[in-house]
């Protein structure tokens, strides 16, 4: 038996303002099998990019288990948390964030560069990702050369250079047209089913949500 992607039990996230609690998330349980790709629905302030902060373990829960990867993400220090992210998280945001002054290879390589890998091996990872996502013919354009839709593949590109077990998808055709996001879904879907990625994918969009193959909805915090 496949360990599961991610455990979630009676997770709490709260934001205090002074001496004001603000809960955002609360008493999620969840757990998602390797290889599942999931959509996260709800409406804004209901708690979905939170969720994904923490299971990128970029913000921490108040209280509360979460174990992504095998791992309980709450206890490990900073610069654990910046290994383990390296090995086994890919984000891919709604507004690309590439660097501009970057190159589509350079952009890919980047996270990369936290790791053991040599120059060479790094080639390897990044033209492998860049042929995954179409763009291998693009190598050495900047962002400024490229259309949204393909800015959004190098960011993909990026996400899984590292062959991480989770891909974290933060509205990902939210900043597209109607074309370009139907290829980016086209593409996750691809991700998932021939290359065995988890996904979880936040989204406001009923027909990207289609793609994943569960719903989730978040409610004021609550998962229904």
């Amino acid at each position: 038996m496949l360990e599961p992607a991610v455990q979630i039990s009676s997770l709490y996230k709260s934001y205090y303002r002074d001496s004001l609690e603000i809960p955002v998330l609360r008493n999620i349980n969840l757990e998602i099998p390797a290889g599942a790709f999931v959509a996260l629905m709800g409406p804004s302030g209901s708690g979905k990019s939170t969720l994904l902060n923490l299971l990128a373990g970029i913000d921490q829960p108040t209280s509360g288990s979460l174990k992504v990867a095998g791992e309980e993400v709450s206890r490990l220090s900073e610069r654990d948390l910046a290994k383990w992210r390296a090995r086994h998280i890919g984000f891919i945001f709604q507004f690309y964030n590439l660097l501009p002054v970057l190159t589509a290879y350079e952009n890919v390589e980047l996270p990369l560069l936290l790791t053991h890998l040599s120059k060479k091996e790094r080639k390897e990872h990044v033209e492998t990702a860049l042929s995954i996502v179409g763009l291998a013919d693009r190598m050495k354009h900047y962002p400024r050369q490229l259309s949204g839709g393909q800015e959004q593949r190098v960011a993909i590109a990026r996400a899984i250079v590292s062959d991480p077990s989770l891909i974290l998808a933060d509205e990902p055709t939210g900043d597209l047209d109607k074309q370009s996001a139907e290829d980016i879904l086209h593409l996750l879907s691809r991700l998932n089913e021939e290359y065995g990625k988890t996904i979880i994918m936040v989204t406001h969009d009923p027909r990207a949500a289609d793609k994943a193959k569960t719903i989730r909805h978040l409610d004021k915090g609550e998962l229904t």
